[in-house]
């Protein structure tokens, strides 16, 4: 049979308790040491991804124009910047440009004819062939993928007209809500991590680039722009999103296990590991909490073993063991 050794003043606490081995292995009881570590503490916000409204060009003309002929170019092709998209005659492009090749030292000739916001290939066309073409090549403004087409052959333009409206994926957002009770831990430049349904095994890290200045008064939340490199395109606007927002302070601090931690509401203790079948119930005053950990602030030290398995059962017959001693304590001698 095991012993297990009794020191002078054990018994003066009423909450601390000896459990034997074999009792021990029975429930099951599991200890881990206090520790300092970083806290994770993720914030898991609902979004889509959208396109970055910086990156989107719109083709139309400031003048009256009829469209010669129009690329291989439809809804959903990938273009690039400087591709021909269309051929265009315009009587008001046409006498701007003769102007310019009879006046090209007067300022004036030369910005009427980028006030038609040509393309700057067409300046250079002219002064290197001394003519005015009969018509005029019109080119895409940036890379990017066509949204809208709305060009055919023949067709009269007028001045406004969207023609083609242009989109660049290589750089998409991601548009969350964030609730209101976690806000206080989101800014600006914090990294993040992106899922979608369409790629549950990717994950797609970030940048939080705006935290919108109002709040959603239905659904108590706020709307959080994060930036995203997609160079594969796999990133599609509209798509379902979740971001994953770390708001921990990022410094290390002392931490137990979250289910070494016995909350009543009104205390929070820990069953301190003292060694040979020896416990002790110790009230804790806790911080942050996040990826299976609880800041401990104060109670424990760095390196005590807490209990993390079987600790209910432990702290019942300590609360057991201080209410049989207190009736002890009062009874008549």
């Amino acid at each position: 049979m095991d012993y297990i050794p009794v020191y002078e003043g054990d018994d003066e606490d009423g909450s601390s308790i000896k459990i034997t081995p074999g009792r021990l292995q029975r429930i099951g009881v599991k200890s881990e040491a206090a520790q300092i570590r970083i806290i994770a503490e993720p914030v898991r916000a609902p979004g889509t991804i959208q396109l970055d409204e910086r990156r989107v060009a719109v083709i139309s003309m400031r003048a009256e124009a009829f469209i010669e002929s129009v690329e291989n170019v439809t809804t959903g092709s990938e273009v690039r910047k400087d591709q021909k998209l269309m051929q265009v005659y315009s009587p008001a492009i046409a006498s701007a440009a003769a102007q310019y090749l009879s006046s090209p030292s007067l300022p004036g000739s030369a910005q009427r004819l980028l006030n038609f916001a040509v393309p700057p290939q067409l300046l250079r066309e002219i002064e290197r062939t001394k003519q005015v073409p009969i018509t005029f090549t019109w080119t895409a403004p940036r890379d990017g993928i066509v949204l809208e087409r709305n060009v055919v052959e023949g067709m009269r333009v007028m001045p406004g007209d969207v023609l083609f409206r242009i989109a660049d994926h290589s750089v998409v957002w991601a548009l969350v809500d964030v609730p209101e009770a976690q806000l206080a831990g989101v800014s600006e430049n914090q990294p993040v991590v992106v899922r979608v349904r369409s790629y549950p095994e990717k994950r797609f890290p970030g940048r939080v680039a705006l935290v919108y200045p109002h709040l959603n008064s239905s659904t108590r939340t706020v709307r959080v722009r994060i930036e995203l490199q997609n160079p594969d395109f796999l990133l599609r606007p509209d798509m379902y999103a979740e971001a994953e927002i770390d708001i921990g302070s990022g410094q290390p601090t002392l931490s137990v296990p979250v289910g070494a931690v016995i909350d009543s509401g009104d205390r929070q203790i820990v069953i301190v590991d003292k060694g040979e079948g020896r416990f002790e119930p110790r009230p804790v005053s806790l911080g942050r909490r996040g990826g299976g950990y609880v800041e401990i602030r104060e109670g424990v030290a760095d390196g005590e073993a807490v209990v993390t398995a079987a600790n209910f059962l432990i702290d019942a017959e300590s609360n057991l063991k201080a209410a049989l001693k207190s009736l002890t304590a009062g009874a008549p001698q």
